[in-house]
């Protein structure tokens, strides 16, 4: 995000740990800006977070994307194929070796 899109009780989420909250207050150290977030009283760079809305956004997205992954495999269990290929399986664990 950009300093002029970042406003103090903002919501954000920093995507490489998880952590998400509102913004406190900001700080310009060492050339960059930095937000502390309410959950962790850390300072994260501003360049580095996304708005909370976003990452709930794309969450659902994942979700939507392993229900079809998840609806795929059941399609894929149920099939006629694969039961009987269960069927005429001894279940002995021969590995051969």
């Amino acid at each position: 995000m950009d300093a002029e899109e970042v406003v103090i009780g903002m919501r954000v989420r920093y995507p490489r740990t998880g952590t998400s909250g509102r913004i406190l207050k900001m700080e310009k150290r060492r050339g960059e800006i930095f937000a502390e977030i309410d959950t962790t009283h850390l300072f994260y760079r501003i360049d580095q977070l996304v708005p909370a809305e976003e990452a709930a956004k794309k969450a659902k997205i994942e979700r939507e994307d392993k229900m079809e992954q998840l609806k795929r495999e059941r399609e894929f269990v149920s099939e006629k194929g694969f039961q009987e290929a269960l069927l005429h399986a001894d279940q002995s664990c021969e590995g051969g070796g």
